[in-house]
């Protein structure tokens, strides 16, 4: 019978999952069908609230409504109803990524990691389960909420836990844990979105919960190939001195602080598809197939098959690379790639262009162009930043830096929902260069980061920086 992977030789020489330890192949498969709770939410949100939820005759039966558009309003002024839904659904969105902070240091401090994401699994089902009564949207997003707080940042952290300091496989492995996120966005979409569009929202969104509890299955069966738990101090009763951080730790631990903004920018783009694109390409995209009108949300289907595809790609392309010559660092990859998805949203601005000329509507291309370049770049965007911050990250405070790591996509995310409300008040071509710039300037800092402090960041430093004295550096492989 297979034993738990307990100690730092077992870890280097775990090679059952594609060449990587085992545990990878069961939170790669948890992953997939949270991912796909998620997304097959997500792909109906949007559209769930502008087109019915938030119209005047059924917005009132929205518990707590009222509330929060008025707080949402004093800040962004009246808001028509795909206004209104868009800046709900870029709140909601952003702060997905803000409480796996407080998650993380749940599992830090009190629970540990595997507790802290059964909790959360079981949350996000309950959530997506609640969606199903109009009059408890907001309780359902609040359990939605705190559910991805506990489990997202953790199962991210159990990833990089996998792995002892040093080891070069840590960055193919959060690409192939993201790839089973893009899985499970091309399911999602195609399952939950022709079930909300064609028979009845709820039905999308009972579909998403289900998704969630095969999702909290698998983890329950792969525990015993999990990476054990850290150590953690009791938040009380605890006299044991804590080891300090050093300068150096202090150091990196501000610049991964200080990246987070030039984070929001680069994402920007990618996360528009999730809201602007929709909204835009349901009035503006021929999206008629042999006579059949098909769902908006299978979009977002498209989008996912092709990163799929650009996923294997990257890490393809990378491996190959890493045979003939030193593979660029984790700064380097990011920055290219923002410059290389900054021509997505580039693109939309020309088809928007078009359609302001012409007062027609766009082919169906144009979706497989913007999502050709964006996922092009955003391989080397997402995933190989959550590979640095978990690489980079003092091990005892591992899943609290991953939650900070997510707070680009928090602050990304609200930023999002604001920008996505000029839509209606601002020339699609304008819209959408506006979008390519933010992507472009966010690749340019990267880079920039790079030539300033790529050092203290540097692999081999932090690698050897983090061994026990008298340890030597494992060789990549």
């Amino acid at each position: 019978m297979s034993t738990p992977i307990d100690n730092a030789a077992a870890r280097r020489g775990d090679r059952a999952f594609l060449g990587h330890p085992a545990g990878l192949g069961w939170l790669a498969a948890c992953e997939l069908w949270e991912r796909f709770s998620y997304y097959g939410m997500q792909a109906l949100l949007v559209l769930y609230l502008s087109n019915y939820l938030f119209l005047p005759e059924h917005v009132g039966q929205v518990a707590g409504i009222d509330t929060l558009r008025s707080a949402i309003e004093s800040l962004t002024g009246p808001r028509s109803p795909q206004q209104f839904a868009s800046a709900v659904f870029g709140l909601y969105a952003g702060l997905v990524y803000l409480t796996p902070l407080l998650g993380g240091l749940l599992a830090d401090r009190v629970l540990g990691r595997t507790k802290t994401v059964v909790i959360g699994a079981s949350l996000m089902a309950f959530g997506h389960f609640l969606m199903a009564f109009e009059a408890s949207l907001l309780p359902a997003l609040a359990c939605l909420l705190i559910g991805v707080g506990c489990f997202k940042g953790n199962i991210a952290a159990q990833v990089g836990d996998l792995y002892v300091p040093g080891d070069q496989r840590r960055a193919s492995a959060f690409q192939i844990f993201m790839l089973a996120v893009q899985i499970a966005v091309i399911l999602a979409p195609i399952v939950c979105g022709t079930l909300g569009e064609k028979v009845a929202w709820h039905w999308g969104f009972g579909a998403a919960g289900v998704g969630m509890l095969i999702g909290l299955c698998v983890y329950l069966a792969g525990r015993r190939w999990l990476p054990p738990e850290p150590e953690r101090r009791p938040a009380t009763g605890d006299t044991r001195p804590r080891q300090r951080m050093s300068g150096t730790e202090f150091a990196r631990l501000a610049l991964l602080i200080g990246l987070i903004p030039v984070l929001m920018l680069s994402i920007v783009g990618n996360q528009q598809y999730a809201n602007a694109f929709p909204l835009w390409s349901e009035k503006h995209m021929d999206l008629v197939l042999f006579g059949w009108q098909v769902p908006v949300t299978w979009l977002q289907a498209v989008d996912a098959f092709v990163s799929t595809a650009t996923m294997v790609l990257s890490i393809a392309f990378w491996k190959w690379w890493a045979t003939r010559r030193r593979e660029p660092d984790e700064l380097t990859k990011m920055g290219f790639g923002s410059l290389l998805a900054a021509g997505a949203p580039a693109l939309m601005m020309i088809a928007a262009a078009h359609v302001e000329q012409t007062h027609g509507k766009v082919g169906f291309i144009w979706t497989v162009g913007y999502t050709v370049v964006n996922d092009l770049g955003f391989a080397n965007i997402l995933p190989v930043g959550l590979a640095l911050y978990s690489r980079v990250a003092p091990k005892s405070l591992e899943g609290l830096v991953i939650g900070i790591y997510y707070l680009h996509l928090f602050i990304g995310n609200m930023l999002v929902g604001w920008l996505a409300g000029f839509l209606e008040t601002m020339p699609g071509s304008t819209f959408w260069g506006m979008h390519a710039a933010l992507v472009a300037i966010a690749g340019v800092l990267l880079l920039a980061c790079k030539v300033v402090f790529g050092r203290i960041l540097a692999p081999d430093a932090v690698a050897v920086a983090e061994l026990p004295p008298g340890a030597e550096p494992i060789a990549a492989h």
